[in-house]
C-alpha cells in the first residue's frame, strides 16, 4: 500500500501514479461506450435499416476501419510531433459530438443507411489519430519502472473493452433502445476529456519530439528492419483481419442460428467478458511479453472459436466464448506490450501508428470477406473461417522460425520479441 492509500500490487501498481490513475479510469469507460455504439451502430443496420444484410453490415464496418489503414502514418508522425494530450483531446471531442449525432437520429426515426455510413466514416478519421496517440501516451505518464506494468494494462483496457463493450451494447439495447444506447456511447468520451483535463502536466514524461520532414518514411524504415516486428504484425494482421469481428459474427449467431432477442444477444455476448477480464488481470503481472505465450494464445483461439463454430446450442457456444476471449485478449495484450516495449521512444507514436493500422484496419478487408461468408455460406462459417486462417498463420509463423534460424520448437517458441531482434540484426 503506497502512501495515498492506493494499492501497489504488482497486478496493478501503476494505479498509484495519479496521472495514469485517471486515464486508465477515463479511458476504460470512453473505450467500452465505443464499442458500446459500433455494436448499436451494427444491430440497427441489421435489424432497423437492412434485413439482416451481413453485406451491408461488412461495408459499414469497412467504412469506419479503413481510415485506421490509410491515415495510420500520418497519425503517428503527428503523435510523435506534437503534445499528445492535446491531439487526445480533439480526437475524443470528435467521436463524442458525431455520436451524439448519431443519438438524435436514432431517437428521431431520421436516421438512414447513408447517414451511418457518413457518421462512420468522420468517425474512422478520428480513431485513426485517437489510437496511435493513445497507445504511446501511456509512456508519458508512468517512469520507465512502471511501464511494463502500465503498457499491460492500457492494452487490457483497450482490449477488453472490445470484448466487453458488445454485450453491455446488447443489454442496453433491450433495455432502452439503440437510441439511448448511442447517448451513453456520446457520454462515455466525457470521462475521458475529464480525466486528461485533471492531470498534472507536469508530472508527464514527454518523449523529445519528432523535429523536420521524414517522419513518415522513418517510420516505415525502422519496422522494415525489425524482423520480430514484422513477424509479430503478421500475425496479428490475420487475427484482426478474420478472428477478431465479434461484432459481426456474434450478433449473426445470436439472430440467424439461435434465433435470440438483443437481450439474449447481450447475454452471449457479456459471457466473453469472463475470460477477457481474467486475461487483462494476468497482462498486468506478467513481467515481460514472450512469443511462447503468443503462439500458445492464437493456438487456443483456434480450437475454441472452432468448436464455438460447431456448438449445437446457445449455452454450448457461450460457454466456448469464454477461453475465446481468454485467448484472443491474451494474444492482444501480449503483441501490444511486446511492441511497445521494443521500440526506440521518439518513434513509439509511428510504430503503434503501424501496429493498430494493422490489427483494426484488417477489418476492412476482413468485415466485408465476413459479411459475405455470412450470406452464402451461413453464420457459423463466419467463424470458423477465422479459426482455419488464425490456426493456419500460427503454424507457418513457428514453421517459418524454425527454418529460418534453425531452431528446435522449444526453442523457437521461448524466445522472446527483443531477443529475436537482436539475433537478426547481428546477421
Amino acid at each position: 500500500m503506497s502512501s495515498r492509500g492506493v494499492t501497489t500490487s504488482p497486478t496493478f501498481a501503476s494505479l498509484s501514479i495519479r496521472n495514469y490513475r485517471l486515464y486508465a479510469s477515463g479511458a476504460l469507460v470512453s473505450n467500452v461506450g465505443t464499442w458500446i455504439g459500433r455494436v448499436t451502430q451494427d444491430w440497427v443496420v441489421l435489424t432497423e435499416l437492412t434485413h439482416h444484410d451481413a453485406a451491408a453490415l461488412g461495408a459499414i464496418t469497412a467504412t469506419q476501419f479503413a481510415p485506421v489503414v490509410l491515415l495510420a502514418p500520418f497519425a503517428g508522425s503527428l503523435a510523435d510531433a506534437y503534445p499528445k494530450r492535446r491531439l487526445l483531446m480533439l480526437s475524443q471531442s470528435a467521436l463524442a459530438v458525431t455520436s451524439l449525432v448519431l443519438a438524435g437520429l436514432l431517437l428521431t426515426g431520421s436516421a438512414t443507411l447513408a447517414s451511418v455510413f457518413g457518421i462512420a466514416l468522420v468517425q474512422g478519421i478520428a480513431t485513426a489519430l485517437d489510437n496511435p496517440t493513445r497507445q504511446a501516451f501511456v509512456s508519458e505518464l508512468v517512469p520507465e519502472g512502471h511501464l511494463t506494468n502500465a503498457v499491460g494494462l492500457n492494452s487490457a483496457s483497450f482490449n477488453a473493452a472490445r470484448l466487453i463493450g458488445p454485450g453491455v451494447a446488447g443489454l442496453l439495447i433491450a433495455g432502452i433502445g439503440t437510441g439511448w444506447a448511442m447517448v451513453l456511447n456520446a457520454a462515455s468520451f466525457v470521462a475521458v476529456l475529464a480525466a486528461l483535463l485533471a492531470m498534472n502536466p507536469r508530472e508527464l514524461r514527454p518523449a523529445p519530439r519528432r523535429r523536420g520532414r521524414g517522419g513518415v518514411r522513418e517510420g516505415f524504415a525502422y519496422v522494415s528492419r525489425r524482423r520480430d516486428l514484422q513477424l509479430i504484425m503478421g500475425l496479428v494482421f490475420v487475427l484482426g483481419t478474420f478472428g477478431m469481428n465479434f461484432q459481426i459474427t456474434t450478433a449473426l449467431m445470436a439472430t440467424s442460428v439461435f434465433h435470440a432477442d438483443a437481450r439474449a444477444y447481450g447475454i452471449i455476448s457479456s459471457v466473453m467478458a469472463v475470460g477477457s477480464l481474467a486475461a487483462a488481470l494476468l497482462a498486468a503481472r506478467r513481467k515481460s511479453p514472450s512469443l511462447r505465450l503468443l503462439l500458445a494464445a492464437l493456438a487456443g483461439f483456434t480450437v475454441f472459436s472452432a468448436l464455438a463454430a460447431m456448438a449445437p446450442n446457445v449455452w454450448l457456444f457461450g460457454a466456448f466464448l469464454v477461453p475465446v476471449g481468454l485467448c484472443a485478449l491474451t494474444a492482444l495484450t501480449t503483441a501490444n506490450a511486446s511492441v511497445q516495449l521494443s521500440v526506440d521512444p521518439q518513434l513509439r507514436g509511428r510504430v503503434m501508428a503501424l501496429y493498430m493500422a494493422i490489427l483494426m484496419g484488417g477489418t476492412p478487408v476482413g468485415a466485408p470477406l465476413i459479411g459475405w461468408i455470412g450470406n452464402t455460406f451461413g453464420a457459423r462459417a463466419t467463424i470458423a473461417v477465422g479459426s482455419v486462417a488464425v490456426g493456419v498463420a500460427t503454424l507457418v509463423a513457428g514453421l517459418a522460425l524454425m527454418r529460418v534460424r534453425h531452431y528446435a520448437a522449444s526453442d523457437v517458441i521461448a524466445m522472446r520479441p527483443t531477443h529475436l531482434a537482436v539475433r537478426e540484426s547481428a546477421t
